[in-house]
């Protein structure tokens, strides 16, 4: 393990498991390690209280499956481009026992959405010209097409909020340092309404939510 770690492997890597929020997941390098701001999109839908709710770009699944655990009356649906993710997000759902409040579809959004209340996402918002400079541990472990999008890290959300905007009243976003105010522009544009920012431990902007 220690020869691990001199590697620059994530420590939830090496022990093959993360705490988040009320959770503890299993994790390896098919899957990003769960990050404490990513808990704030958790937070956010526990003061919506949504009867159902969407998970876009799930990976391991913490934030579909800790809605799910603190919400037992919500019904979600989680959803991921990688297969390989999917398979993290379906093991750590049974080894929970909320394999049967989490609904997996491998797509960016299900072909035939059903009435959603909300759409959280941790969606890639990497610029490339940033990936130098990022700790080994990321650019070395973490899996690359979960992080990059693009030369200013916002071509995955450019895609993703329209899409949103046409199937939910409400989108909540984890963004990158210094993107806040372009993903609250992008939001507007794409009709909603009321946009709003939430800052991470630090102090950062790194959760924007639109609504109608």
């Amino acid at each position: 393990m220690v020869r691990r770690r001199l590697r620059r492997e994530p420590v939830a890597y090496i022990l093959g498991r993360k705490g988040f929020r009320s959770i503890e997941l299993a994790v390896d390098r098919r899957v990003l390690v769960p990050r404490p701001e990513t808990e704030l999109l958790v937070e956010l839908a526990m003061e919506m209280q949504p009867d159902q709710a969407l998970d876009m770009g799930t990976g391991s699944g913490a934030i579909a499956l800790a809605i799910a655990s603190e919400l037992r009356s919500c019904e979600l649906i989680a959803t991921d481009t990688s297969a390989a993710a999917l398979e993290v997000a379906r093991a750590n759902a049974e080894r929970l026992g909320l394999a049967g409040h989490v609904e997996l579809v491998e797509a960016m959004l299900p072909p035939e959405p059903p009435r959603l209340d909300l759409i959280v996402a941790n969606l890639p918002y990497i610029a490339e010209s940033e990936w130098g400079g990022l700790e080994p541990e990321v650019t070395k472990w973490e899996p690359r097409e979960a992080l990059l999008a693009g030369p200013d890290g916002l071509d995955v959300l450019r895609a993703a909020i329209p899409a949103a905007a046409a199937i939910a009243p409400a989108l909540a976003l984890e963004v990158g340092i210094g993107q806040a105010q372009a993903v609250g522009e992008m939001l507007f544009e794409a009709g909603f309404a009321m946009v709003e920012t939430r800052a991470d431990l630090a102090g950062l902007p790194r959760v924007v939510w639109g609504r109608r």
